[in-house]
């Protein structure tokens, strides 16, 4: 910390210590001010000018060093200067503190928290840089946070002073109005009979309705301000038009219909999306069968022949289509009508927020109206700009799904759960598998010893690991395809058949047109999502991987149940999306299961912790399945039960997982965990064992000193708590 910032901080300390050694708490109080009302207003009228000055001076401080007070001060504004005089003191004195504290704020502590919260800093200055002034006026306007908190917020974005002090100004003129108006009426309080006058109780009426005023202005200003230019229908054809029919569409339209809202739902593809016809279904499938030929091969762990695994990876790949048939009936646009959804074939795009024109395959276009619309696209696999990369016919995880014959060597680009599921999918299956990885670790978003237990269980199944690689370029060398890679300053290269490209995914926003309506998408490719799930204008939605930040089929399911009801019933209230109790799973083997934060996240957040740990190797079902590699970490705070996160690594890791979830959901913590009852044998009772392990290290020592000593007492051996034993013998 630099020697001006030490100075600052000092003045500051000083002025406080100042302020409270003084009582000054206790001076700016309404009882104070009431008790000395005769005195002051007789000194007030002597020296108006002095005391004017004076007032904004101490308002000021008040208000820039965030000190109790600052309501009182401004009903004492409006009591003793009156209406003319105290709103002009307390909005510029106002104005000036709130200033202050902006530059204080940016000057002492902007660098330091911007780094330790880039996400909420980050989301501050887009809305500074989408909406200006008016973002900041919004804030001022409806009083929901502190003005002292927003005062040092603000200073950790980009926002001029001179926006933030003229806008502070003009945004808390009505405010300051409302406050020092009743401020007027209390120092005219002389009598019971005064409590009861017209003039008062409007003046109390206003600063109560005040807040629900703002809110109304502001959000009628926001509409009118975003809307412009655009025509509202008069009538619409539907209540809701759903773009996409994956996961985060088929959830919106369900919800639709179940309130027997007119809706559509509009898909240019294959109904279910993703997650049914390229993703999560084909995926499980397939890893599936990996596991049954790992069964196979290592049949002696159970006692029986292991036998070579022999059999045609075209049956497989028909076996994966077939589980896909099976499931389609779920997601199919038959079911959908039956519910009461439209189902509409095309592809769409945008007219106005209101509007969209669907182009159908046989070339006919309509156009659609609706009060509310959700884009829930869904993504696509990532491809990088590796020069020769396209010449090579690469795999991803959507055309994967075509493949007939098994690639004999199958170069996987990318080390997370994509790629780590198909990697050793394929491993199992028989493949040779490289996968390649950036990084210095699988799975990168798990903690250390999550990643070394896949890697050691990967290298074991024949997985060439390849970690710290960056492939840098592909080609044809003698008709035989290779990948260069840099690793540790120098060049490696890679002889493959097929290469898998599993690298991330990019959102689905080509041709909707959100353009015409001033939507742009975000750096990572998403399109930017407010807390309610709106896209800029309260009647367009946005759900699922195309929103982000989660790319996992339940993620987009609860999204969905958002934009759904706000869409239907946000004129009413809105609701906020809850991502506090976010689980996922990561199908390699060992499953990686995770909810809640992890040591690297609480370190990098602050947060202190403590880790529980359970091997699984000491519960008996693992044992009997021979699964028994694996463990489960469970994060609380320091000598409580509250579940922080929890991870589980291991057979059956996602089903175990469930019960963590459902305990951080509702606020349970592990005793009550422990305190329930888990048939045996079974791998659930996994969770109670992990809940033990805490109980036994969080045991209270002194108690159970004096429980010792208590039982000792009891068997009659006093402080000789040792058992002598008799020796009977017999002839």
């Amino acid at each position: 910390m630099t020697r001006s910032k030490l100075l600052l901080i000092l003045v500051i300390v000083v002025i406080v210590a100042v302020f409270l050694g003084f009582d000054g708490h206790k001076l700016l109080t309404l009882e104070n001010l009431q008790a000395n009302q005769s005195a002051l207003a007789q000194w007030i009228d002597q020296h108006l000018l002095v005391a004017v000055v004076g007032y904004a001076a101490i308002y000021v401080v008040v208000t820039a060093l965030s000190l109790p007070g600052a309501t009182i001060m401004t009903l004492a504004g409006g009591a003793f200067l009156g209406n003319f005089y105290g709103l002009v003191a307390v909005s510029i004195a106002s104005t000036l503190g709130a200033s202050l504290a902006f530059l204080v704020a940016r000057f002492l502590m902007r660098d330091t928290l911007r780094k330790r919260y880039a996400e909420t800093v980050a989301k501050m200055d887009r809305g500074v840089s989408k909406d200006g002034a008016f973002y900041l006026a919004t804030l001022r306007l409806v009083p929901v946070f502190p003005f002292f908190l927003i005062n040092l917020a603000m200073g950790l974005t980009a926002m001029k002073l001179r926006t933030y002090a003229l806008v502070s100004w003009i945004a808390m003129l009505p405010g300051t109005f409302v406050f020092v108006n009743a401020g007027t009426q209390l120092g005219q309080i002389q009598s019971t009979g005064d409590i009861v006058s017209a003039d008062l109780l409007l003046s109390f009426a206003l600063l109560g309705l005040f807040p629900l005023i703002a809110k109304f202005v502001v959000g009628f200003i926001r509409r009118r301000k975003v809307y412009a230019g655009w025509q509202k229908p008069e009538s619409f054809d539907y209540n809701l038009l759903v773009i996409g029919g994956g996961s985060a569409g088929l959830v919106s339209a369900y919800i639709a219909a179940a309130v027997k809202a007119k809706v559509a739902l509009i898909e240019k593809h294959k109904m279910g999306g993703d997650c049914l016809n390229t993703g999560c279904i084909p995926s499980k499938a397939l890893i599936r069968s990996a596991k049954a030929a790992d069964t196979l091969r290592h049949a002696n762990r159970y006692g029986l022949e292991s036998v070579p695994v022999k059999g045609s990876f075209k049956n497989i790949m028909n076996r994966v289509q077939e589980v896909i048939a099976k499931v389609e009936p779920h997601d199919s646009p038959e079911r959908y009508r039956k519910l009461g959804v439209d189902c509409i074939s095309g592809e769409a795009s945008f007219v106005s927020p209101w509007e969209l024109e669907v182009r159908h395959s046989d070339g006919r276009t309509e156009r659609l109206t609706a009060r509310s619309i959700i884009v829930a696209t869904g993504g696509k696999p990532a491809m990088p700009p590796i020069p020769g990369l396209n010449d090579m016919a690469p795999l991803n995880s959507d055309n994967l799904w075509e493949l007939q014959e098994q690639p004999e060597r199958l170069l996987v680009l990318g080390g997370g759960p994509i790629g780590s599921e198909l990697a050793h999918a394929f491993a199992r299956l028989g493949s040779q598998v490289i996968q390649v990885e950036m990084g210095d670790r699988l799975l990168a978003k798990e903690d250390i010893d999550v990643s070394e237990l896949v890697k050691a269980q990967f290298e074991n199944d024949g997985v060439d690991l390849r970690l710290g690689h960056a492939a840098k370029e592909f080609t044809t060398e003698e008709g035989q395809k290779v990948v260069y890679c840099e690793h540790k300053g120098e060049q490696v290269r890679i002889a493959f058949d097929q290469v898998l490209v599993a690298v991330g995914r990019a959102a689905n926003t080509e041709g909707l047109g959100l353009e015409k309506i001033g939507i742009e998408t975000l750096p990572n490719g998403t399109v930017p999502v407010e807390e309610d799930m709106s896209l800029r204008y309260p009647n367009v939605f946005a759900c699922g991987d195309v929103a982000g930040p989660y790319q996992f089929t339940h993620a987009a399911s609860h999204q969905a149940w958002y934009a759904a009801v706000n869409g239907l019933f946000g004129q009413f209230k809105r609701f906020k999306v809850d991502y506090r109790v976010m689980p996922w799973v990561t199908f390699t083997s060992p499953e990686v299961a995770r909810v809640g934060l992890s040591e690297a996240e609480a370190r990098e957040k602050g947060i202190a912790f403590e880790v529980t740990r359970y091997g699984l190797d000491d519960l008996d079902r693992a044992i009997t399945e021979s699964e028994d590699s694996g463990f489960i970490k469970v994060l609380t705070p320091p000598g409580k039960d509250k579940i922080l996160g929890a991870v589980v690594v291991g057979s059956h890791a996602g089903e175990i997982l469930a019960e963590f979830t459902l305990a951080m959901k509702h606020g349970l913590g592990l005793n009550k965990i422990l305190g329930t009852i888990h048939p045996y044998p079974t791998w659930n009772e996994s969770a109670k064992a992990a809940a033990g392990e805490w109980k036994r290290a969080n045991a209270p020592q002194g108690i159970l000193k004096l429980l010792e000593k208590l039982h000792g007492w009891r068997r009659g051996k006093g402080q000789n708590n040792q058992v002598k034993r008799k020796e009977v013998t017999t002839d």
